[in-house]
C-alpha cells in the first residue's frame, strides 16, 4: 500500500474522534488536510537534499513542527495524532508539542523493537524538534500572568475588555515603596498569541503604566479559550 494511502485510511477512524470530541469544523477542514497531504505524496518528486540522517531528522523535524503549529494557530492540524492530543488537551491543559513527543515515542520504541533502533532514534530526534518547534508557533496555548500598576485603572480595563476576551482583577489601595504613592494593580492572564495586543492596550491607554510579566504559568479553573 502506498505511504499516502496509508496515511488517508489510517485518519478515518481518527475523523470520528475529532468530529465527536472537538469539533465537525475542525475535523471536516482537517479532512481536506489530510486528502491534499496525500496527495502530494503521491504527485510530487522526491528530491534528496541530504544523505546525512541527523541533518534530515533535524531540519525535517523543524519544518514539520513549523507547519504543525501554522496549521493549529490557524484552528486547523494535519490530522492523525492530532486528533488525540488536541483531545486530551481539553481536558488536561497540557501542550500540543509534549503530548506529540509522548504518543510518538511509544510508537518509535515499538518501531525500535521490530524494525531495529537506528532509524527509530533519528525518528525520535526528528519528534522532538517538531514537538518543541508546534509548541513555540502554536502562541494560543502559552498563558501568560500579566500584572499591570496603573493610575489610569479605568481606561486600562475598558481596552482590554474591548479588545481581549479576558477577565481582570482590581486590587485597590496598592502603595509604591519610593514615593508612597498609591495605584491600583490590575492582575489577567493571556495567551502568547494576545501578547502584542496587551501591549498595543497598555500604549494606547496608559504608556507610564508598570507591567510584569509571567511566562508559562499554570491555571486552575476556569480560563477561556477559543474553540477549534
Amino acid at each position: 500500500i502506498p505511504v499516502s494511502a496509508a496515511l488517508l485510511i489510517l485518519n478515518i477512524p481518527l475523523f470520528l474522534l475529532g468530529w465527536y470530541k472537538i469539533s465537525p469544523k475542525f475535523t471536516f477542514f482537517t479532512g481536506i488536510t489530510v486528502i491534499l497531504t496525500s496527495l502530494f505524496m503521491q504527485i510530487m518528486p522526491t528530491q534528496v537534499l541530504s544523505t546525512d540522517p541527523t541533518i534530515n531528522a533535524i531540519f525535517g523535524g523543524a519544518i514539520m513542527g513549523a507547519a504543525n503549529g501554522y496549521v493549529l494557530k490557524n484552528n486547523l492540524s494535519s490530522g492523525g495524532l492530532d486528533f488525540i492530543t488536541i483531545a486530551i488537551r481539553k481536558r488536561t491543559g497540557k501542550t500540543i508539542g509534549s503530548l506529540s513527543i509522548f504518543f510518538n515515542s511509544i510508537i518509535m520504541a515499538a518501531a525500535g523493537l521490530l524494525f531495529g533502533w537506528q532509524y527509530a532514534l533519528y525518528s525520535a530526534l526528528a519528534i522532538f524538534v517538531s514537538g518543541k518547534v508546534t509548541d513555540a508557533v502554536f502562541t494560543k496555548q502559552k498563558k501568560m500572568q500579566v500584572t499591570i500598576i496603573t493610575s489610569h485603572p479605568e481606561e486600562v480595563v475598558h481596552g482590554i475588555h474591548a479588545r481581549l476576551r479576558r477577565g481582570i482583577t482590581i486590587i485597590n489601595d496598592a502603595e509604591g515603596a519610593f514615593r508612597y504613592d498609591h495605584q491600583k494593580v490590575l492582575l489577567t492572564v493571556v495567551t502568547r498569541y494576545e501578547l502584542p495586543f496587551l501591549k498595543q492596550v497598555m500604549k494606547e491607554t496608559d504608556p507610564k503604566a508598570f507591567v510584569s510579566i509571567a511566562d508559562n504559568v499554570q491555571i486552575l479553573g476556569r480560563f477561556y479559550e477559543e474553540d477549534l
